[in-house]
């Protein structure tokens, strides 16, 4: 689950994942890709199993957090709600002080209309940063194992490492907890200033389950050490066959549109 922290930038985040032991990941592909993989299947029947995850076309949540900046100062709540498409058609729509915007992609290009209310087309960072959210989302990467693209291995004990083959410095640690499987901490790079990249973790503290799949319920967002956001999950919709068209509607008056329309 990601939230975008703008505070007065063109973007603020999400996730790229940092290479933890370089040398590790070079020096032991077999033993480590294999464990990885096997940790990685243990992960996936503890969130719901590879059929029931598979099966989800369309999914849609809406969140609240608290936030704050780097420095530690309170910045307020944000409210977002979230529909994809499987495999890569997104639709962000965000409320909150600063943080307000709407961001359109279809897994090639897209648009977005910033907290300024200019309307423009993906390009640049931003384009990057969609890609990204896209790649990373959670039914996605759940399934990494079902896509040639991704190279699962391990880093270290009840650590997973999701990378990209076409670029490894794409990434995600996932530490899972060594009782239950399911995922405890994420570690990725955020793009959400595409020109800051940061290093940013999600700690999961809460589940919740909807059509018997797991999904993180309360998260705490750390960029650069720095506590940014406290998120709760308020709502999940899954299978609502939401279409491709209604998404790339650009609303008329440039707001956010947090519910469906009637």
């Amino acid at each position: 689950m990601e939230l975008i922290i703008k505070q007065d930038k063109p973007r603020s985040s999400l996730c790229r994942l940092i290479v933890l032991v370089v040398g590790a990941f070079l020096l032991c592909p077999s033993s480590a890709g294999q464990d990885g993989l096997e940790l990685f299947h243990k992960m996936q029947k503890a969130l719901g199993g590879a059929e029931k995850i598979a099966a989800v076309s369309d999914f849609e949540d809406i969140v609240h957090a608290q936030t704050w900046n780097q420095a530690g100062d309170a910045i307020g709540t944000v409210r977002k709600r979230t529909r994809w498409i499987r495999p890569n058609h997104l639709r962000l729509d965000q409320v909150g002080p600063g943080d307000t915007y709407v961001l359109y992609f279809d897994g090639t290009g897209g648009w977005e209309i910033l907290p300024d209310k200019t309307v423009a087309d993906l390009a640049g960072g931003e384009l990057e940063f969609a890609k990204k959210y896209v790649r990373d989302f959670q039914l996605h990467k759940w399934l990494a194992d079902r896509d040639s693209r991704f190279k699962i291995t391990s880093s270290m004990p009840n650590v997973i490492r999701i990378a990209d083959r076409s670029d490894l410095t794409h990434q995600i640690e996932i530490t899972v907890d060594p009782v239950t499987a399911l995922p405890r901490t994420e570690t990725t790079t955020s793009l959400a200033d595409p020109a800051h990249p940061a290093k940013s973790e999600v700690q999961i503290e809460e589940w919740l389950s909807t059509g018997g799949i797991r999904f993180p319920r309360r998260t705490v967002t750390y960029r650069n050490g720095a506590r940014v956001a406290e998120i709760t999950v308020d709502e999940i919709k899954l299978n609502r066959r939401i279409e491709s068209k209604d998404l790339a509607i650009k609303p008329s008056d440039l707001q956010p549109v947090m519910s469906r329309q009637k």
